[in-house]
């Protein structure tokens, strides 16, 4: 397995356009992205610092990811997401290794990536993406 940089950090926000404001005019970072992804009932931002992103997401639907996060823990980070080469065998490696994967498949994520999850109660409570440029 091969673990190149952090792709990004993903936070849960309850109003998106709130939260790009406080991005922008408070820290002065610009907001090159947004993207609704439906199979996730999710809409996010993104933000670059130095080469790792900031994501934010809003929950389209309440039943969604992102809107059961919030309502159980409220607004903050949701989870670290990591990049790799080869997004497939990295499952299987880690899966071998006794981490339950929440996707045993990648599937399609925001900006054209294919990602996978890791159970948090195999990652020290962190919600863990692995990331693939496709």
């Amino acid at each position: 397995m091969e673990i190149s940089h952090i792709e990004h950090i993903g936070i849960a926000v309850k109003n998106i356009d709130e939260s790009i404001k406080y991005y922008e005019e408070v820290l002065g970072l610009k907001c090159y992205a947004i993207e609704e992804v439906k199979d996730q009932k999710v809409k996010t931002a993104f933000f670059m610092v130095g080469q790792t992103k900031i994501e934010l997401l809003e929950s389209t639907e309440p039943d969604g990811p992102i809107g059961k996060f919030i309502e159980k823990k409220g607004e903050g980070i949701h989870h670290i997401a990591f990049a790799t080469n080869n997004l497939a065998n990295t499952l299987t490696e880690v899966e071998s290794k006794g981490v339950q994967l929440i996707d045993k498949q990648p599937r399609k994520g925001a900006e054209g990536l294919n990602i996978a999850f890791l159970h948090p109660k195999f990652t020290g409570g962190v919600l863990t993406e692995l990331c693939e440029k496709v």
